[in-house]
């Protein structure tokens, strides 16, 4: 290895030459995975390959680790024109016992496949709208997993709430199942942007779930904020914080709306494309809500997410234990993570497999005995790297090549995007590494875009991602 590959001249100082947005505010991945999953190579890919790295995963990690497992409860009772999740619009909950016997079958054929008893880490119920469920039917889903399966040590069950429609039944049941994180969206509070959103949602419902909550004895209640939402204003973000304060959340994600129409069809297109606030502006809601929330005793966790000190996000940071995979940051890691449910995505850490994306053929392929995967990707030695490197800059805002392992060929590529990366005040060198600056942390995902070598070597030829800011 030639050690000229890792020198650097640190001698220069930052310059300002650009605006940073209008620089760097670019469409890029938000790294829910590395390979991003337009980049997949689908023709490697195959059903048997994947039950072979998932078996491989388990046999090396179910005794230490445990296992996740990511549950997706697609039905809505009404659209949300934020939303880019796969969903089901319906009032009709008459759907829901068929749905969790459907996945109560799929998680029998990967047990099947498994042999021994998993050792369940992670629980995660995401949507759509997981309170659209009955406490009954949560209760069957849940009990279902856990005939099947132990749970680890210091396990973590968690789910996503509506303030609208989660009652304080549903909180108390899912806490007696052994659930003791909630997080509820609660996006905006002002009524124009709410109107726009479709996600009429008085103060007074939020209020009253966190309260429930923290009541039955949850020990982190998160709540999920968006800014650049159509409408937004900076004296919308103020009240929308200022309101958050007086309910003092454990965790918060505030992140950057991710405006996809020509992905998620009619569902994102309930506004214009000028009513949504754009570069300086939108940098200008993030700054001003970051700055209440440091004033408010939260702290950055990793990309777009914010905690308090007592809570397991924040320490599991501290001590450089975070973890990021398709259900957001967890306070520890899991290697495996099966995905069940219309359109989940499982992950072995060596390869990536998602469920076909309809209810319709979700349920054909389980009457068939079939593990309802229809896409997915084998990760490279060389993909194995960077999303390493992409965990770590996502993780902990730095990362490092000192060991051989995380090393690759075309790293000189990656240093040079990096150096004007350092120009720019977003990264600073370190001894065989970098860490991303305050000023960089808001582009952290374009850090992140410097070591995709899929994405340097074939950019889109048309719109697959969201801006950068």
């Amino acid at each position: 290895m030639a050690e000229s590959r890792f020198t650097f001249d640190l001698s220069n100082d930052y310059v300002m030459t650009h605006s940073l947005i209008q620089k760097y505010n670019v469409p890029g991945p938000r790294y829910t995975s590395y390979p991003t999953v337009p980049y997949w190579n689908e023709l490697n890919f195959s059903y048997e390959i994947w039950l072979s790295t998932l078996k491989k995963s388990f046999e090396e990690s179910n005794t230490t680790e445990g296992i996740s497992l990511y549950i997706h409860l697609p039905f809505c009772e009404s659209i949300c024109t934020f939303c880019g999740c796969n969903k089901r619009i319906t009032k009709n909950h008459e759907v829901e016992h068929p749905y969790i016997q459907a996945i109560l079958k799929e998680w029998t054929l990967y047990c099947e496949v498994l042999g021994e008893r998993p050792n369940i880490k992670e629980i995660h119920l995401g949507g759509g709208t997981p309170t659209f469920f009955s406490s009954a039917n949560l209760e069957l889903l849940i009990n279902g997993i856990l005939a099947k399966a132990n749970k680890a040590n210091n396990y973590e069950f968690s789910f996503e709430g509506h303030p609208n429609n989660t009652t304080r039944e549903q909180l108390q049941k899912l806490y007696d199942l052994g659930f003791r994180r909630v997080s509820f969206g609660v996006q905006d509070y002002s009524e124009k942007v709410q109107k726009a959103i479709h996600r009429i949602q008085p103060f007074i419902n939020v209020a009253k779930v966190t309260l429930w909550a923290r009541e039955i004895g949850y020990t982190s209640i998160g709540h999920d904020i968006i800014f650049g939402l159509p409408f937004q204003e900076k004296e919308d973000v103020i009240d929308t914080i200022e309101k958050t304060k007086s309910l003092q959340p454990d965790r918060l994600a505030f992140y950057s709306y991710a405006h996809v129409p020509w992905i998620k069809g009619n569902g994102q297109r309930g506004f214009n494309d000028e009513d949504i606030p754009k570069d300086e502006i939108k940098r200008e809601l993030y700054e001003t809500g970051k700055e209440l929330l440091y004033k408010n005793d939260y702290h950055e966790i990793g990309m777009d997410h914010f905690a308090l000190t007592t809570d397991s996000l924040f320490e599991s940071f501290e001590i450089g234990k975070l973890h990021r995979n398709f259900m957001g940051y967890s306070s520890s890691k899991t290697q495996l993570m099966i995905g069940l449910g219309v359109s989940s995505i499982s992950d072995s850490w060596y390869s990536f497999a998602q469920n076909v994306k309809t209810i319709e053929d979700y349920y054909q392929l389980l009457d068939t005995n079939t593990i309802p995967v229809f896409r997915g990707h084998v990760l490279t030695d060389e993909d194995l790297i960077i999303r390493r490197h992409i965990l770590n800059l996502m993780c902990q805002f730095e990362t490092s090549w000192a060991n051989p392992k995380n090393y690759f060929d075309e790293i000189p590529e990656i240093i040079s995007q990096l150096k004007e990366m350092k120009k720019d005040g977003l990264v600073h060198f370190i001894p065989n590494g970098i860490q991303v600056t305050e000023v960089g942390k808001p582009f952290v995902r374009n850090v992140c875009m410097a070591f995709d070598l899929l994405l340097k070597r074939k950019a889109p030829d048309t719109a697959l991602f969201s801006m950068t800011v």
